[in-house]
């Protein structure tokens, strides 16, 4: 059985946007938007940066940069490894390539 999506209103650095959702997933999605909308104006406050999409994408690269650290965090010696004989091979290929 599919979920029942609708339409869930969310504000972020001022502006109202309807995004569809699932019923059951729409506290994730509040409280996610209250979390970027709370990010987004503490870097337009802080006033280095002008512009909504500006903004979006500094929040963006915050946000991915601490999943990054959190993921690494979770992953495992062999995993580590073997990311970092990937980038071995990779420097080993360009060396090659010059």
């Amino acid at each position: 059985m599919s979920a029942i999506i609708k339409p869930v209103a969310i504000r972020v650095l001022g502006k109202e946007y309807n995004v569809p959702c699932p019923m059951d997933e729409e506290d994730v999605l509040v409280s996610s938007a209250r979390k970027l909308d709370k990010l987004m104006c503490e870097i337009r406050d802080a006033g280095k940066i002008n512009g909504g999409e500006r903004i979006a994408v500094m929040v963006a690269l915050n946000i991915m940069t601490e999943l990054h650290t959190l993921q690494k965090k979770h992953e495992t010696p062999e995993q580590e490894f073997a990311a970092k004989l990937v980038h071995l091979k990779q420097k080993i290929e360009k060396v090659l390539e010059s």
